[in-house]
């Protein structure tokens, strides 16, 4: 559900056409011929997003082999633990997502450390949007990856992926989970920024962490197919100069990394 001025943001930002509604059937259309997905709640209140935990679980109950529900709670929340901790032990959802940029917190701040605590506990993955957003209420500078490094510190054995690569901050999101064995980072979305996306991945090779990286779509901005044909497509840019391409076998490790096993969804 979007309400408010983020449906301003959105048309803004993405053109007056772009629709972001994703009913289940349109989800299940767009994942036809795919081995399933991580389906996302939204519990941004500041900015007018919100997608309820109980909406996510009832549509994930519908497939569960192929759907991996995440829910949402928003930080600055009293209740936030334990709304948390009944959307897992409840409702069955598998990870936590959080996004300062529109949540409107930081990530840092000592008063979260016991959400980031019981998802360690109970041996959940935290998915963030670690990076740059259209929102205008959203904060900029709560939504640098390496905001990330000190709960990471905090909590060795709490998975965590940075969606979209921290972009634009790509490269310190490459240093981020590079720094530390539990961390990951996901490509979805780029793929509508071709440049950004070849450059995020070359970098990725030369710093060595090619297997910290997960597929993603962004679904609806971006589908599953568009992302596997940006995928595809990523050394077109370069053809007949000397830059270099991304290998093969690094961009098919993407897309078959057994992301549900590697986060403890199954």
């Amino acid at each position: 559900m979007v309400a408010g001025p983020t449906d301003a943001a959105i048309k803004r930002a993405w053109g007056p056409d772009m629709n972001i509604e994703a009913t289940p059937e349109q989800h299940g259309r767009n994942l036809e011929g795919f081995s399933g997905a991580i389906v996302l709640a939204m519990a941004a209140h500041a900015t007018g997003l919100v997608v309820p935990n109980e909406y996510v679980a009832e549509y994930c109950r519908t497939d569960p082999g192929r759907l991996f529900g995440f829910a949402s709670v928003d930080p600055n929340d009293p209740d936030c633990v334990g709304k948390f901790e009944a959307a897992i032990r409840e409702l069955g959802l598998k990870g936590l997502k959080l996004a300062p940029i529109y949540q409107n917190f930081y990530p840092d701040d000592p008063k979260h450390m016991s959400l980031y605590a019981t998802a360690e506990q109970l041996n959940v993955p935290i998915l963030w949007h670690q990076g740059t957003s259209f929102v205008p209420e959203g904060y900029l500078d709560a939504s640098r990856p390496a905001m990330l490094d000190p709960i990471a510190r905090a909590f060795p054995e709490l998975k965590m992926i940075v969606a979209h690569m921290g972009h634009p901050w790509v490269d310190e999101c490459i240093s981020l989970v590079r720094k530390h064995p539990n961390l990951y980072m996901d490509v979805s979305a780029l793929g509508s920024r071709p440049w950004q996306f070849y450059n995020a991945l070359v970098s990725a090779a030369e710093y060595g962490v090619q297997d910290k990286l997960l597929f993603g779509s962004d679904y609806p901005f971006f589908g599953t197919q568009q992302m596997l044909d940006a995928l595809y497509s990523i050394n077109d840019l370069v053809e007949g100069t000397k830059l270099p391409h991304v290998a093969e076998d690094f961009i098919e490790a993407i897309i078959h990394r057994p992301t549900p096993e590697i986060l403890g969804l199954v």
